[in-house]
């Protein structure tokens, strides 16, 4: 799904692109790689609660990046509402799998 995103061109990914997208408010979702530093985890976490954008962690950012079919990437934010809320019902469906 994030790479059917990423070929539409409703994706950017990297920290400074991502922060920007938050901040204009075009950020529908944000991704973050459980790797990705504390400093960044936390930076995202708070901004995107201020600015009311829902965030996922996950995975790595090696992931990540194969997911955009790039290098690995520590953010990424999509800026489409169908692909988002398909993306984040595919996330919700592994987080639950994984607490059973």
């Amino acid at each position: 799904m994030i790479s059917l995103a990423t070929k539409a061109g409703k994706t950017v990914s990297g920290e400074f692109a991502t922060e920007k997208e938050v901040k204009t408010g075009r950020a529908v979702l944000v991704i973050v790689a459980d790797d990705a530093s504390d400093n960044t985890k936390k930076k995202f976490n708070n901004m995107c609660d201020f600015y009311k954008v829902p965030i996922y962690f996950y995975s790595d950012k090696d992931t990540l990046g194969h997911a955009m079919g790039k290098e690995f990437r520590a953010t990424l934010a999509v800026l489409d509402e169908g692909f988002a809320k398909g993306i984040r019902k595919h996330l919700e469906t592994e987080r639950e799998s994984l607490a059973d």
